[in-house]
């Protein structure tokens, strides 16, 4: 069984997105910056981090929001995948009653437990990627299911949006840093998450 990795972009103060984010704004307003490093002029650093994004994956989560914006009129086409498409997880209280990207995605709505063990059956022995939103991320990290944490963090400080973090009373969790590269889109930080009983 492959491993779970957590792979989401942020400002320095946090948030996965600027606020008002909507099917017209996916990354919020003036959250665009957040993706210099996919969509600007990568340095090599932002095209191993990109790259190393999808090696290796074979399923894929998301939560319902960022579906929308997938499978919206701005959103995903065939030729966003170089290769094979990894079977896609959607994570939702009520299915959509209609998916432009027909036959891509399935849709699962009995909690984050259920949907991690159909994505990590569908994937064999390759990865799975959390990818948001931000909402999603928390839940995997917070309940232990995580087992690598990829954030790119972006140069702008945004004030307010979507966080990736909130307050909370659980345990804090130690992670253990393995990676760090910078350029002057984003600082690209990898870290293993111990199980529960190596904190």
């Amino acid at each position: 069984m492959g491993r779970a990795l957590l792979d989401i972009t942020m400002s320095l103060d946090g948030f996965v997105t600027g606020p008002g984010a909507d099917l017209s704004h996916g990354l919020g307003i003036g959250g665009e910056p957040l993706h210099d490093w996919i969509v600007g002029e990568q340095e090599d650093a932002d095209r191993m981090a990109l790259d190393r994004t999808m090696a290796g994956i074979g399923a894929v989560l998301m939560g319902r929001r960022t579906f929308d914006l997938i499978d919206g009129p701005h959103g995903w086409s065939a030729d966003d995948f170089r290769g094979e498409r990894p079977a896609i997880f959607v994570l939702t209280s009520s299915p959509p009653s209609r998916v432009r990207l027909d036959g891509w995605f399935t849709f699962v709505t009995d909690g984050i437990g259920p949907a991690l063990k159909l994505a990590q059956d569908a994937a064999g022995a390759q990865d799975v990627m959390i990818m948001g939103g931000g909402h999603l991320c928390r839940q995997y990290l917070y309940a232990g299911l995580v087992d690598e944490l990829r954030v790119h963090v972006a140069p702008i400080v945004l004030g307010d949006g979507t966080p990736l973090f909130e307050r909370t009373t659980l345990d804090p969790i130690r992670l253990v840093p393995r990676e760090t590269t910078s350029t002057r889109h984003a600082t690209h930080l990898t870290y293993d998450v111990p199980d529960r009983e190596q904190r």
